[in-house]
C-alpha cells in the first residue's frame, strides 16, 4: 500500500466517478448509537426487549447498504481504495466501519449469542489491524499538525474505547479491560495533539467543524464501557469520566453558534453517535439515581435523539437528491454545449 501523504481528493486523476466519501461511514455508527440508546432505555424503563432490537436491525441494514454503495462506486473508479486511506481528512474516518460493527456485535450478542461474539471480535480485530497500521503511517514524520481533526481519535481512541464497551456486553472481559486502556491512553494522545492544532493553526474548514464533536464521544463511552467492566456498579472512576464528559457536553454548548452556521452536509452525521453517547449516560444515571420524574425526562432524551437523528436523515436525502439533479444537469449542459 502507498504511503505517499495526500491533501486535495484531486492528486490522483480519475476517468469516472471519485468514490463515495468516508463520512458517510457515520451514517450507519450513527444509527448503531440510536439503537443502542433504545436498548438502555428499553433496560431502564421496562420497555419490550423487541423495541430495542428493532433498531439494531435498521442499524445493520444501514452498514450492509452503506459498505455496498462504497463497494459499487469503487468498483466504477479508477481511484484506488489506498488513496482515501492515504487522505490527511479522510483517511482516519475508516474506521467508522469496524466502529459500527463492533457495536453491532454487541447488539446481535443480545439474540445470537455466538454470532455476536463472532463479529464483535473480528470487528476488533479489524479495528485494532488498521489502528497499527494508520499508527505507523502518521509516524513517518511528515504529518501537518494543521491536518488534524477530530476524526483522528477514531482509528485507535475511539475503537478502543467502544471495543471495551462492546466486548464487556459480549462476556468478553478480557479483551474489554485491554481495549479500555488502549482507548484511554490513546484519547490523552491524540488530545494532545488535537488541542495544540486548534491553538496554534488557522481554523478548521467548514466541513471538518462537524467532527468536533466527536470529542464529547470519548468519555461518554469510557464511562458506559467502565460501568459494564464494573459489573454495573458505580464508582469514582465512573464519576469522574461522567464529570469529564458533562465539560465536554459545556464545550458543545458553546460551540453550537458555530455548527448552526454551517450548510448542511453529509459531514453532519458526525452529530449523531457523540449526542448518542451522552444521551444513554444520561439515561443510565437517570436509571441509577431516579430522581423525580426520571421517567419522563428519559423518555424527553429518546425521544429528542430519535427526531434528531430522523432530521438529519431526512435531511441527507433531500441533499442527496439535490446534488443527483445537479450532476445531472451540468452533465446534460456539457453534451449540449458539445454537440
Amino acid at each position: 500500500m502507498s504511503t505517499q501523504l495526500h491533501t486535495a481528493p484531486a492528486a490522483v486523476p480519475t476517468a469516472g466517478p471519485t468514490r463515495v466519501p468516508l463520512n458517510t461511514l457515520a451514517l450507519p455508527l450513527g444509527l448503531a448509537g440510536l439503537a443502542q440508546v433504545w436498548s438502555v432505555a428499553a433496560s431502564a424503563l421496562g420497555l419490550p426487549f423487541e423495541l430495542g432490537q428493532a433498531f439494531w436491525l435498521i442499524a445493520a441494514i444501514a452498514w450492509i447498504w452503506t459498505v455496498s454503495v462504497h463497494v459499487h462506486r469503487g468498483r466504477r473508479t479508477d481511484q484506488p481504495f489506498s488513496h482515501q486511506l492515504t487522505h490527511l481528512a479522510q483517511g482516519p474516518l475508516a474506521a467508522l466501519l469496524p466502529l459500527a460493527a463492533m457495536l453491532l456485535g454487541a447488539g446481535l450478542h443480545r439474540t445470537v449469542p455466538i454470532a455476536g461474539t463472532v463479529l464483535t471480535l473480528v470487528s476488533v480485530g479489524a479495528a485494532a489491524a488498521f489502528a497499527a497500521w494508520i499508527l505507523s503511517f502518521w509516524m513517518q514524520g511528515e504529518l501537518p499538525l494543521e491536518s488534524v481533526h477530530g476524526g483522528y481519535f477514531l482509528p485507535i481512541s475511539a475503537t478502543g474505547l467502544v471495543g471495551a464497551l462492546a466486548a464487556a456486553q459480549t462476556g468478553l472481559d478480557w479483551l474489554a479491560v485491554g481495549s479500555f486502556l488502549v482507548g484511554i491512553f490513546f484519547w490523552l494522545v491524540i488530545s494532545v495533539f488535537f488541542f495544540l492544532r486548534l491553538a496554534l493553526r488557522p481554523a478548521m474548514p467548514s466541513s471538518l467543524v462537524p467532527t468536533l464533536s466527536i470529542l464529547v464521544a470519548p468519555p461518554a463511552v469510557a464511562s458506559a464501557a467502565w460501568l459494564t467492566i464494573s459489573g454495573g456498579r458505580p464508582d469514582h472512576v465512573f464519576e469522574g469520566l461522567t464529570a469529564m464528559t458533562v465539560f465536554m457536553v459545556l464545550m458543545q454548548v458553546m460551540l453550537f453558534p458555530r455548527y448552526r452556521a454551517l450548510p448542511f452536509s453529509l459531514g453532519f452525521w458526525s452529530f449523531t453517535f457523540p449526542a448518542a453517547s451522552v444521551a444513554a449516560l444520561a439515561i443510565t444515571w437517570l436509571h441509577l439515581l431516579r430522581p423525580l420524574a426520571w421517567q419522563a425526562i428519559t423518555v424527553g432524551l429518546l425521544a429528542a435523539l430519535t427526531l434528531f437523528v430522523l432530521m438529519i436523515a431526512m435531511k441527507s436525502i433531500l441533499f442527496h437528491i439535490t446534488a443527483t439533479r445537479g450532476t445531472t444537469t451540468a452533465i446534460a449542459a456539457k453534451k449540449q454545449s458539445s454537440a
